[in-house]
């Protein structure tokens, strides 16, 4: 019993620091009470006396039964703390629900509108967002009135419409006298994007990321903190975590973004933040159950952290969802009824789909509202998938299964077709992998698992220029390249980071650095000889040679011809080199908190460039630079930008909005 007892005890202890440091595997979640139990069994029926020769050591490592009473609670008060914090970490989202969090977000933004999420619970008064332009003396705009209701968990979006591109706004919260509520302080700041049909190219960084957890790796007395949201919060805004974000600059901009702060950064701000899912864990460290308050709680706990209020407040942001927001890599196969996606769906679309933009008319036909979008910064078009709702079961016939359902698949076909001749950059954005180098369940659960409809995407791909695909979801970060076999395709990279807060595995990877498949590409190429090394002998002056005039002469042009078709035409061979259809050209895996801070740069047409920064655990640790191919893109008659701000206000004193024009 005393083997036992150390044996149980040791066990107990590890599994309690890989599940609140490492990785929260429910595999540990049931392990941990079960160990304990055993130790604390094992104890209660030892009768053998404790050992007078032990190493105290090893006897608090192990938890040895000694005669020493220090040592004995030392072991009791370790495994006390260690079974409080196990229990703090699984309860606290059942006891910290959040129910009172106020908070406001700035969601989507476009060149003429920008989406205003708000939660605002039990306040007797209506509530109006009042906005205006970020100007002296500006008066305020009333917005729509707030429709707060406990069925929508106390939550509302309004839009802001008929706004000129690339303008800096503020807005704020109006009691029904118009009075400003105390929330949020100050009015909260954005700027609108530039007006996507005018010429000149655009410059501007974006950010994106995946998976957040509350207070992993876990620590006492921090359960509300998201330490990748502080880290990012330092990346963003290095002066001070209250500083006011400043304005992407663009070849569309009119006026600098003022700030009342004198410290803020000068490198280029970020213009927004895709986040590609795992946004809550509703099954982990525990599921609470098939409710929609079980996964409303969720939503509410992320939003009343401190240290992600410093992000949304200041930074739009774009949403998608992936499996852990409804469980585990779950298919919905196209049945909003398949459980519990009616329950988990109701709160991601309070709290994150409503603000983001709005479904396309196309999709007016289908019998349920889509989260997939697209969107537009000046002249780059995004695409962002749903790669939960539609796709197949894992058990159907690899040939019949689809991620995206048959109307999102044409949907972004579409897209790309009509992208390829309006936009210069194009980022298609799925929250799983689009490789299939990742082993384990990314073999099913990511695009490697759906290979026909993988192969229908690529095909597409690669036959439209300066394409790239960002994903998440694998809490590791890889650039990978898509060659195209043809040699007038163009290549394909794909960009996934994650996690922003989250765990990562130090010891097991499943990245493989190729693909096994790959194609045959032939070429030709003049053959480079080196020329060999010949030892002479030198004349003396004496022993030289005089030319005579016949010698001398120059030669006629047609020799001159020979000679060169003898020197300048090189032998040309025939190479053939095998190509790998997907190949890893840099692999971090490791750091609980990363992102991807992506910077375009479209102001000269024959140069467009793409830059990327990985940024692990707070601290820049990969650059990556692209040249992309020159786009011819379509005109535009759009005037938004050239308008001066006092021709702005004069033409809306009488009663002409800019958005009416584009």
């Amino acid at each position: 019993m005393t083997l036992i007892s150390s044996v149980s005890a040791t066990a107990f202890r590890l599994a309690s620091f890989f599940f609140l440091r490492v990785i929260p595997s429910p595999i540990l979640q049931s392990a941990i009470p079960a160990l304990l139990s055993l130790y604390l069994l094992s104890t209660s029926f030892t009768t053998k006396p404790a050992r007078s020769d032990f190493n105290p050591l090893a006897a608090v490592i192990f938890s040895l039964r000694t005669p020493s009473r220090i040592i004995r609670w030392t072991n009791i008060a370790i495994n006390s703390i260690l079974l409080l914090a196990f229990i703090d970490f699984c309860a606290s989202p059942y006891f910290d629900d959040a129910s009172d969090v106020i908070f406001s977000r700035i969601g989507a933004v476009s060149d003429s509108s920008a989406k205003i999420l708000i939660r605002y619970p039990n306040f007797d008064e209506a509530i109006q967002v009042v906005w205006r332009e970020s100007k002296p003396n500006a008066a305020w705009n009333k917005g729509a009135t707030l429709n707060l209701s406990e069925e929508n968990d106390w939550v509302d979006t309004v839009t802001l419409s008929g706004l000129w591109p690339s303008t800096n706004y503020e807005y704020a919260l109006a009691a029904a006298n118009s009075s400003l509520l105390a929330y949020s302080g100050s009015p909260l700041q954005f700027r609108t994007f530039p007006d996507p049909h005018l010429p000149g190219g655009t410059h501007f960084r974006f950010l994106t990321s995946s998976c957040i957890l509350p207070n992993f790796p876990y620590a006492p007395l921090q359960r509300r903190r998201i330490r990748g949201f502080d880290l990012l919060a330092e990346y963003l805004f290095p002066s001070s975590s209250d500083s006011v974000m400043g304005t992407a600059e663009s070849s569309n901009d009119t006026e600098a973004f003022s700030s009342n702060n004198q410290d803020v950064s000068t490198s280029l701000p970020a213009s927004f933040l895709l986040f590609l899912g795992d946004f809550i864990y509703a099954d982990v460290p525990l599921y609470f159950g098939n409710t929609k308050e079980s996964y409303r709680r969720l939503y509410r706990r992320n939003y009343q952290s401190s240290s992600f209020r410093k992000i949304y407040e200041k930074l739009p942001m774009f949403h998608t969802y992936d499996d852990h927001e409804i469980i585990n890599n779950f298919s919905g196969a196209g049945n909003d009824s398949t459980q519990p996606y009616p329950s988990a769906s109701d709160a991601f679309q309070i709290y994150n789909a409503n603000g983001n933009p709005s479904p396309p008319p196309s999709t007016k036909s289908l019998n349920h509202v889509p989260y997939y979008y697209d969107f537009r910064y000046g002249d780059v078009a995004f695409f962002v998938m749903d790669t939960r709702r539609y796709r197949s079961f894992p058990t159907e016939s690899s040939e019949e299964k689809t991620m995206l359902g048959e109307h999102q698949l044409t949907r972004l076909l579409d897209w790309l077709g009509k992208a390829n001749s309006t936009a210069t950059f194009k980022f298609i954005v799925s929250s799983v992998p689009f490789t299939s180098l990742w082993g384990h369940d990314a073999q099913y659960d990511s695009w490697a698992g759906f290979v026909n409809e993988k192969q229908t995407l690529l095909n597409a791909m690669h036959s439209v220029p300066n394409v790239f695909v960002i994903t998440g979801d694998r809490h590791e970060f890889a650039t990978i390249e898509f060659a195209s076999p043809a040699e007038s395709g163009f290549t394909v990279t794909e960009f996934s980071t994650s996690p922003l807060s989250m765990f990562y595995i130090p010891i097991y990877h499943t990245l493989r650095m190729q693909s096994i498949e790959a194609f045959t590409r032939t070429q030709t190429q003049p053959i480079v000889e080196e020329a060999p090394s010949v030892v002479a002998d030198v004349p003396t002056p004496d022993a030289t040679p005089v030319p005579s005039p016949e010698e001398e002469a120059v030669p006629q042009s047609d020799e001159l011809a020979s000679h060169s078709e003898l020197v300048d035409q090189p032998e040309i061979e025939t190479v053939t080199e095998e190509i790998p259809r997907e190949r890893v050209i840099k692999y971090i895996p490791e750091g609980n908190y990363k992102w991807s801070s992506i910077e375009i740069d479209t102001r000269n047409p024959q140069l467009p460039t793409l830059k990327l920064e990985a940024v692990i655990d707070g601290k820049p640790s990969y650059q990556y630079q692209v040249v992309g191919t020159p786009v011819k893109l379509q005109g535009s008659t759009a005037l938004g930008t050239f308008v001066s701000t006092n021709v702005k206000d004069i033409l809306k004193k009488i009663g002409l909005q800019p958005a009416k024009w584009f």
